[in-house]
């Protein structure tokens, strides 16, 4: 069994399509969830999905020991983040090389970066005038969205397009393709595992 832990600031809405797509799935399931934001909406979601959920102030994910700990408590062999806006940490990269997966609400490497998240990214992209966005799923080095891309997805941007709607056409893209990008991730890494 692959254990997931997934670690998210907001609401919590991508962590709970992800908890969905592998319920029921004998390889791969969400062990826990991770959450740097004491007022985040996805503690509730945990508690209705019965995922056990750890807060963790700013100052305790800068301790190696304390993070790791909970880490190895879950059996976690994956680290997703869902929103997740702290940078990560050098430890944790080192430890799970090639093991944390983040999702971008943009075409990287264009508006990535330090402050580029949620409507944030929206609002530049329109801005822009750029006739099309999407999302992009990277592995997680020690700068903001510049690990190695993964997957990426377009869709169109029309021009009655405004932040909102983009937004929510950027949500269907990562509802749909998230779940089955961690999935191949995950089965890539057992089939060179048992070779």
């Amino acid at each position: 069994m692959t254990n997931i832990t997934i670690f998210a600031s907001g609401s919590g809405s991508n962590a709970e399509n992800i908890f969905n797509y592998f319920k029921g799935n004998n390889e791969i399931r969400i062990s826990s969830i991770i959450t740097n934001n004491k007022n985040a909406f996805v503690i509730e979601r945990a508690q209705k999905l019965n995922i056990p959920c750890e807060i963790i102030s700013k100052l305790e994910f800068q301790n190696s020991e304390y993070v790791l700990n909970i880490l190895k408590k879950y059996n976690s062999d994956f680290i997703v983040l869902a929103g997740f806006l702290l940078l990560i940490p050098e430890y944790l990269i080192s430890e799970f090389q090639k093991k944390i997966i983040n999702i971008h609400p943009a075409l990287l490497p264009k508006y990535g970066g330090k402050g580029m998240y949620g409507d944030n990214v929206h609002k530049s992209v329109i801005e822009n005038n750029e006739t099309e966005s999407g999302i992009t799923v990277h592995f997680v080095n020690q700068k903001y969205d510049e690990g190695k891309i993964i997957f990426q997805k377009k869709c169109t941007i029309t021009p009655s397009d405004t932040a909102e709607t983009l937004a929510n056409k950027i949500h269907e893209l990562e509802y749909n393709y998230f779940p089955k990008t961690i999935e191949k991730i995950i089965s890539d890494a057992q089939k060179i595992k048992n070779e």
